[in-house]
């Protein structure tokens, strides 16, 4: 990470702060219920049905002027971009003089610079708008009534291990969630282009973010959009959590996020994964250099100060507009009519409140003659998924006693969506992530794998300079090759195996097994000095060239990515061409656990993908909601065959795994090791 030694004193007293009374999500005013985040708050993923706040105009002109006011105190030129809870983007401002460009890379010694992926490259001209946004909607994303994360949280998650920092550790629990929220994806939803704001979940130009910099957004302890700011032009993050940084970005952000800040009780900071604490941020309300009290002072900005921005593809018009309350049909995601009966189910719906993905039948065979997943057997998946995420008990979210909050995807053996949907108040990200872990799934397991990544057709990753100019060009089928050698198996991804997004994560870490530093790089990630969180192997480069050609739309004004994101021959940014049939990745794969394939016999007819909570708790949704619903269905669907699964796979003589349950896993019972011999 960049860091910033600020030498200007704090100005805000903790008197002020101790001063300030704050309330539970019952009443109170803004300030008051959530505002330093010092308060408390018994939201259990109710209160937004109660209460059905939003961020109005005037919120969105405070959050802007409080961080511009500590800027201007640090002698910063800042750009902030406020959302609301769906990705709605509801203000860009940019001071001026900010810088505009940006720099993307985890390092900044040129020495030790990272070749390959993202890594060093430098956008152009209004790319720190699109870092602002990136890192707004991560910090809206990431937070739900249950926690408050943060970009800084998100970099503690995804990286080679866990914490940054600690040698020899495990990779992050969410290893790769940063590829996600994808411009490209064909899930994400797309500004209106009329000015006003629309059903979501939107995209992000950047996917998540790990920079430092970016926070969620609370009123009355209910999350209702986030705030990102850049100011140094850097889109980095922090490799080592051993320390605390003072870091310029998390500072303003910080400052436009008082009045707004999640309670202290449900911050990061107050939730442990595998019994390491995670991170909120480093910086604290003490260490501002204004004195932000939840006024709003917006009007007093004037000109000389910076002026708000239209960007491309986000918002169309220079102005602020008000969130919409999620939950509600305007914001694309609203209570379930009745198909998921008894499980407090919520769906996803267009501008009509019109479900996206109901329960259909697949279309696509994996065999001649075999019968694809039927509507009654996706809607028994579906409901069973969901009955065992409103049993199970949360591993992300306080209190201790809440049930888990996640999103179920089914997918046919084409990527084809068969149901989507989601309990109470689950995280944003989770949505699109379970759709990707589910067709992660459903690709590496079926024996036609191996063809497509080998095919001579598929475009390859097309690498760039730090200017932008054409660099060296991946050949995806090299992944496959390497796969091959390293399991010394040639028939690999052709012989059926069944893949989860667990068993294929261990084969996409930068360290095999995951962690272990003098061990060689898994076949599907990169060796030492091509593997970053921005380089991450064969995840990034499937959508290397999807999101780079958003970028140079947003940037340049070239053409315009579709809702694909693999497949795509950029040679031409012009005329963008696909090369695959590439619906069953549209939206990316994804390399942490909480997916399985789905078989009808020895036969793959799709997968189900669960995100959203801890990676045991949606390994184990997946896994028990898919035994559950075959139980009821008499066996016409179920889990792989035990005989096939990757588990019986150890390359370098290091098993892999399938799956993994945790521990007491259920609220109101002490059932254990309830997966196994499943």
């Amino acid at each position: 990470m960049i860091d910033f030694a600020i030498g200007a004193k704090p100005k805000l007293l903790s008197a002020i702060l101790l001063a300030l009374s704050l309330t539970s999500c019952g009443g109170g005013d803004r300030a008051d219920s959530s505002g330093t985040g010092e308060g408390e708050v018994s939201c259990d993923g109710n209160c937004q049905a109660e209460q059905l706040n939003s961020l109005s105009v005037a919120d969105v002109e405070t959050v802007i002027a409080q961080a511009v006011n500590e800027a201007k105190a640090r002698n910063a030129k800042a750009t902030i971009a406020v959302v609301d809870r769906v990705g709605n983007v509801l203000g860009v401002y940019r001071m001026t003089d900010a810088d505009k460009q940006l720099k993307i890379s985890t390092t900044a010694d040129a020495d030790t610079a990272v070749d390959g992926g993202l890594e060093q490259l430098i956008l152009p001209d209004g790319a720190d708008a699109l870092a602002a946004i990136a890192k707004a909607v991560t910090g809206a994303y990431l937070a739900t009534e249950g926690n408050g994360f943060s970009t800084r949280t998100a970099g503690q998650i995804i990286q080679d291990h866990f914490n940054p920092g600690e040698r020899n550790q495990p990779g992050g629990p969410l290893f790769g969630v940063q590829f996600s929220q994808l411009a490209c994806s064909d899930f994400s939803l797309r500004d209106l282009g009329t000015g006003a704001t629309g059903p979501g979940p939107h995209r992000s130009p950047l996917g998540l973010s790990a920079d430092p910099g970016g926070f969620p957004l609370y009123k009355d302890g209910i999350a209702v959009g986030g705030v990102g700011v850049i100011s140094d032009g850097f889109y980095s993050l922090d490799k080592n959590l051993l320390d605390f940084d003072t870091d310029q970005d998390e500072l303003i952000a910080l400052a436009a996020s008082f009045g707004y800040q999640p309670p202290l009780n449900r911050r990061a900071d107050q939730i442990t994964v595998d019994g390491k604490v995670l991170r909120f941020s480093d910086v604290d309300n003490n260490q501002l250099a204004s004195s932000p009290e939840g006024i709003n002072n917006y009007a007093a900005l004037t000109a000389t100060d910076g002026s708000l921005l239209a960007v491309t593809g986000y918002i169309t018009t220079a102005a602020i507009r008000a969130g919409t309350i999620f939950g509600q049909a305007e914001s694309g995601i609203r209570a379930d009519a009745g198909l998921y009966s008894g499980q407090d189910a919520f769906v996803f719906v267009d501008g009509a409140n019109s479900n996206r993905y109901p329960p259909i039948a697949g279309s696509a065979v994996a065999e001649a003659g075999t019968a694809v997943l039927s509507v009654n057997e996706v809607q028994t998946l579906m409901t069973e998924a969901l009955a065992v995420a409103n049993r199970a008990r949360a591993q992300i979210r306080q209190p201790l006693s809440t049930q888990a909050r996640v999103t179920v995807s089914v997918v046919d053996t084409e990527g084809n969506v068969l149901a989507m949907a989601q309990t109470r108040d689950a995280p944003v990200f989770g949505i699109e992530v379970s759709l990707q872990k589910a067709r992660t799934a459903a690709f590496f397991s079926s024996p036609d794998a191996a063809d497509f990544l080998s095919d001579a057709g598929l475009a390859k990753t097309q690498y760039f300079n730090s200017d932008l100019t054409a660099n060296r060009q991946i050949n995806i089928g090299d992944y496959l090759t390497d796969l091959r050698t390293f399991t010394a198996n040639n028939n690999a991804l052709a012989d059926g195996t069944a893949f989860s997004d667990r068993a294929g994560g261990n084969l996409s870490r930068p360290f095999y097994p995951d962690g272990i530093e003098e061990n060689p790089h898994g076949p599907l990630s990169k060796p030492s000095g091509e593997w970053s969180a921005f380089s991450t192997g064969l995840q990034l480069d499937l959508v290397m060239n999807g999101i780079v050609q958003h970028l140079f739309h947003v940037l340049a004004g070239t053409s315009e990515v579709g809702q694909t994101c693999v497949g795509l021959d950029i040679s031409d940014l012009n005329n963008v061409v696909e090369t695959a049939s590439s619906d069953r990745l549209a939206n990316g794969i994804q390399i942490f656990p909480g997916s399985v394939p789905i078989y009808r016999g020895d036969v793959l007819v799709g997968g189900i993908g669960v995100s959203g909570d801890g990676v045991d708790q949606d390994d184990m949704i997946a896994f028990l909601g898919l035994h559950n619903a075959s139980q009821l269905l008499n066996g016409s669907i179920d889990n792989a065959p035990s005989d096939i699964r990757a588990d019986n796979l150890k390359p370098k003589g290091e098993r892999l795994r399938f799956i993994q349950c945790p521990q007491a896993p259920f609220l109101n019972s002490d059932s254990q090791n309830v997966c196994q011999g499943k």
